[in-house]
């Protein structure tokens, strides 16, 4: 009896955890705060998804809400509340289309750039690493100027930026078959949601991702029902029956943007 309450105890032991092991790291927090460009297609949910898929423990959840400006959300005080509630390690900016290129008036794109620095400093104070993801115009002379409006923005607030505009108008000419554009013709697609998220994951990783991945969240259309609320990105869509659920990028979508990506670099 003895001899088998030895082994049972020398067998619980090698069970045990020892006291100086390593524990998985918690999955990295990502904030995202924008409007449709943020939520068509889910962009939070995407990237969380690629970046797990390519050994890079990531967990998102959003501020959106169709039309929204980043003034409204210093006015509400939703993303200085998220970040103290959900501490997230990055903060993701996402400015409506168009916004800072002073097409209403010198004094919205003030409000804007002034948006951008607040939140900015607010993150920063909270820990968080801050990035503005740009947007994005079809024209030439637009898309060049939204670029260095959006990146005199960000360099203005200190925080990164990661280019979309000019990287999307050259790649959807070489790719043109690609689904860059939701059926409206304005949103994002598949494909652009899928070039935002690996512009973020090269801005953040340093590095391009390898493979493919499968997103098991709502993947919102321009109707989502969703508010400037803190929600996970994967949580269940407000309008199930109009919201499609998950879908998948293959290796070869991931690797061809890739190569178009890196050639644009040379």
């Amino acid at each position: 009896m003895r001899r088998w309450m030895l082994l049972l105890s020398l067998l619980v032991a090698g069970m045990q955890v020892p006291a100086g092991a390593t524990q998985p790291a918690a999955p990295q927090r990502v904030l995202f705060v924008g409007n449709s460009l943020t939520y068509v297609g889910n962009l939070p949910a995407t990237f969380a998804a690629l970046a797990n898929a390519n050994d890079q423990r990531v967990h998102s959840a959003m501020i959106v809400q169709g039309g929204a400006t980043l003034e409204q959300r210093v006015a509400d005080g939703s993303v200085r509340q998220a970040l103290a509630s959900y501490r997230p390690a990055v903060l993701v900016l996402q400015e409506r289309g168009g916004e800072l290129l002073c097409g209403a008036g010198e004094a919205a794109c003030q409000a804007s750039r002034q948006a951008v620095q607040a939140l900015a400093a607010t993150g920063r104070q909270s820990g968080a690493r801050v990035l503005l993801l740009g947007s994005y115009q079809a024209h030439p002379r637009a898309s060049a100027a939204i670029v260095e409006a959006e990146r005199a923005a960000a360099l203005q607030a200190g925080i990164g930026y990661v280019e979309i505009s000019e990287s999307l108008r050259r790649l959807s000419t070489e790719a043109g078959t690609l689904a860059w554009y939701h059926a409206d013709g304005m949103h994002p697609g598949p494909a652009l949601t899928l070039l935002d998220a690996m512009q973020l994951y090269r801005a953040l990783f340093g590095v391009p991702p390898a493979r493919g991945f499968e997103v098991a969240a709502p993947v919102y259309a321009v109707r989502s029902g969703l508010h400037a609320e803190l929600r996970d990105a994967d949580a269940p869509a407000p309008l199930p029956a109009a919201t499609a659920q998950g879908t998948r990028y293959t290796d070869a979508l991931v690797m061809q943007l890739n190569a178009l990506l890196d050639g644009e670099r040379r």
